[in-house]
C-alpha cells in the first residue's frame, strides 16, 4: 500500500494544484494511517491547504490532528460544519485552549447530536463530566419516625397546572368548581359554612392521568403537593404503618394549603371484609380516623386518592366528609388524544408535515400513557435513523404510524372488568359514569 501512496504523491508532485488528486491522497493516508507520509506532504510549502470541499477539509482536519499539526488545522480548516467543529475542539484542547475547546465541542453536538461522545468530551474536558437526567435523592434506612417521613415528603416545588394536562375538560370543570374555587374564594364559602378542602377519589383505567390531574389540581390551588407512595406508609412492624400514616397527615397540616395525594389507594384502604389480617383493618381504621380529623381540624387540606379498582376500596371511605366526591377519569377522546400527543411532541425535532390528528384518529381507546409510549417509540426510531445516517433525523409521520402499530391499548381489559361492575354491582349508581362511557363508545 506504500507503493500506492508513493505513486499518488508522485502524481501530485507533477500537478500540485489538482484538488481532487490532493483529496484522494489525503483519504488514502488517513485510511492507511500513513502518518509520516501525511506529515511530509502537509508541511510542504507548495501544497495549498485552503480546500473548499467540506468532505476533503474534514479529512485534512483529521489528518492534522493525528500528526499533531493543530495550529495548521485552526488556520486552514474553517468551514462551519458540525464534524469539523469536533476536530477543532480536539485541536484547541491540544493548544491548551480548554474553554474554547469545550465551547467548540458543545457547538458541534448542538449542530449534530449524533456526534456526542463521552470519550471525546473526556479528552476535551478531563476534569468535568456532564450527566444528563434528574438528581437522585438517597435516604438512609434509619429508624422510622416522623423525621424520616418529613424527609420523604418535602413539598414538590414544581408547579403543574391544567394546561399541562391534555383533555379531561369536563373533569377539569368539575374539579375547578368543587375544589379550586373554594381555595380561591374561602370567604364566600365560610359565609355559607362550607369548609375548604375535603376528599376526592379519582378512578379509571391505568395511565389516564389521575396522578397528573391531582398534581395539576394542587398547582391550580397554589397548594403544596405531597405524593404518597405505598412504601411510604406500609411497614413490616406492627403499629409502624399507622404511625407513618399519622405523620403524613401531620406533615401536610404543617404546609397548608396542601394536597395530600394517595396513589393506588386500595392498598391502604381495601375492604376490611376481604382482609384476614387485623393489622390491615387497623390501618384502614387509622386512615378513616385521620380523614374524620380532617373534617374538623384540617381545613385547607385537600385529600385526593387514585385507584384503578374502586370496587376494592372500603365503602366507609365514601361516607360524606371523607371521599364524598368520586370522579371517573375516562380514556381521552379524540381531541384530548391530539392535545396529549402535542404535549409529548413539544420540543422534539419533528418534520413540518407531521399530522397528529391522524394519529389521534387511529388511537381510540388509548390511554395517555399509551400515547406517550407512541411518541417515545417514534423518538427511538428517529434516534436509530440518526445513528445510521450519522446526522440528525427528525421524527416523521412514518415513525409515528409505525409506533402506533407497535403500541397497543392498555385500557381494554380494565373497561371489560368495569363493565361487569357497572352492570351487576352498581349499588347507588356509583358506576353510572362508567356505564355511560361504555354505552357512548361501544365495545
Amino acid at each position: 500500500m506504500t507503493r500506492t501512496i508513493d505513486g499518488l504523491i508522485t502524481a501530485l508532485n507533477a500537478s500540485p494544484d489538482n484538488a481532487p488528486l490532493l483529496g484522494l491522497v489525503l483519504e488514502t493516508c488517513l485510511r492507511e494511517e500513513a502518518w509520516p507520509e501525511a506529515r511530509a506532504l502537509l508541511t510542504r510549502k507548495d501544497i495549498d491547504l485552503n480546500i473548499a470541499d467540506a468532505k476533503t477539509q474534514l479529512v485534512l482536519a483529521k489528518l492534522l490532528n493525528r500528526i499533531g499539526e493543530h495550529q495548521i488545522l485552526m488556520d486552514h480548516c474553517t468551514l462551519d460544519t458540525a464534524e469539523l467543529k469536533l476536530e477543532q475542539a480536539l485541536a484547541l484542547k491540544a493548544l491548551d485552549q480548554a474553554e474554547a475547546a469545550k465551547d467548540r465541542y458543545r457547538e458541534a453536538v448542538e449542530a449534530n447530536p449524533t456526534l456526542e461522545d463521552p470519550d471525546t468530551w473526556g479528552s476535551v474536558s478531563p476534569r468535568e463530566r456532564e450527566v444528563a437526567g434528574t438528581k437522585l435523592r438517597v435516604f438512609s434506612n434509619d429508624q422510622t419516625d416522623e423525621t424520616e417521613i418529613r424527609r420523604l415528603l418535602e413539598p414538590d416545588q414544581r408547579r403543574v397546572v391544567f394546561e399541562d394536562v391534555g383533555g379531561l375538560e369536563d373533569v377539569k370543570k368539575q374539579i375547578r368548581k368543587r375544589i379550586i374555587t373554594p381555595f380561591e374564594k374561602p370567604s364566600l364559602f365560610v359565609k355559607f359554612k362550607k369548609r375548604v378542602g375535603g376528599g376526592i377519589l379519582l378512578y379509571g383505567p391505568p395511565g389516564c392521568g389521575k396522578t397528573l390531574l391531582a398534581r395539576a389540581t394542587a398547582g391550580e390551588c397554589r397548594a403544596s403537593f405531597f405524593n404518597v407512595a405505598i412504601n411510604d406508609v406500609l411497614d413490616m412492624y406492627i403499629g409502624e404503618s399507622e404511625s407513618k400514616l399519622h405523620a403524613l397527615f401531620e406533615n401536610a397540616r404543617n404546609h397548608k394549603p396542601a394536597v395530600l395525594f394517595f396513589d393506588e389507594i386500595e392498598a391502604l384502604a381495601g375492604k376490611r371484609q376481604y382482609t384476614r389480617e387485623s393489622t390491615s383493618s387497623k390501618l384502614v381504621s387509622q386512615f378513616l380516623a385521620e380523614m374524620d380529623s380532617m373534617s374538623s381540624h384540617n381545613e385547607g387540606i385537600l385529600l385526593m386518592g387514585a385507584t384503578n379498582v374502586p370496587w376494592a376500596v372500603d365503602p366507609a371511605f365514601r361516607r360524606p366528609g371523607r371521599f364524598d366526591r368520586v370522579v371517573f377519569i375516562p380514556p381521552p377522546d379524540r381531541e384530548a388524544r391530539r392535545a396529549i400527543l402535542e404535549i409529548h411532541m413539544m420540543g422534539r425535532p419533528q418534520e413540518a408535515d407531521v399530522r397528529l390528528d391522524i394519529i389521534a384518529q387511529k388511537t381510540s381507546g388509548y390511554s395517555g400513557a399509551d400515547l406517550e409510549q407512541i411518541v417515545e417509540t417514534a423518538a427511538d426510531m428517529a434516534i436509530d435513523a440518526s445513528l445510521d445516517a450519522g446526522k440528525e433525523v427528525d421524527i416523521g409521520q412514518a415513525h409515528l404510524i409505525r409506533a402506533t402499530g407497535e403500541v397497543k391499548s392498555t385500557t381494554v381489559e380494565w373497561l371489560n372488568t368495569a363493565r361487569n361492575y357497572a352492570r351487576y354491582a352498581n349499588e347507588g349508581g356509583q358506576y353510572d359514569d362508567v356505564l355511560a362511557f361504555i354505552q357512548k363508545h361501544g365495545k
